[in-house]
């Protein structure tokens, strides 16, 4: 976790680094003595580098704030810890199940009958409502019924 963190501020300081010097290229490249430096500025770039900073900046702090709040190292931060140390269940999956890939067929199609043709949404959502009744009840008849 420490090491996120460090990561994370590094990515700060780069961003802030890049905001500074394209600002600074904007002005020396666009300024005249007809134009005033603050219309030289390119500020979508500028602006956008700028809140990536500052995201990174929030990333690093949360997860600082974090790693002192959970009162030790995780398995992961640790040089003599095993590989199973820090596998914790996740839970039961179905590695035979289509269901998923149904389900993500039926968000494309929705999504590419907003792009192209409204008539194909109704048929995502349709397509969308079978596919998650069948992943939930999927346990519940068949050759893995439960």
């Amino acid at each position: 976790m420490r090491t996120n963190t460090g990561l994370w501020w590094l990515l700060t300081v780069f961003f802030f680094l890049v905001f500074a010097m394209y600002t600074a290229w904007n002005i020396i490249a666009h300024v005249s003595p007809e134009v005033a430096w603050y219309h030289a500025i390119e500020w979508v770039g500028s602006v956008a580098l700028l809140f990536s900073a500052l995201m990174a900046a929030l990333i690093a702090f949360y997860i600082g704030r974090v790693h002192s709040a959970q009162g030790g190292e995780l398995p992961e931060d640790i040089l003599t810890a095993d590989i199973d140390d820090g596998d914790p269940e996740l839970g039961e999956f179905s590695p035979w199940s289509w269901w998923p890939i149904v389900l993500a067929s039926s968000a494309a199609i929705g999504m590419i009958g907003l792009a192209v043709g409204s008539w194909m949404f109704p048929i995502g959502l349709a397509v969308f409502a079978v596919a998650i009744v069948g992943w939930v009840y999927e346990y519940y008849r068949g050759y893995f019924a439960r």
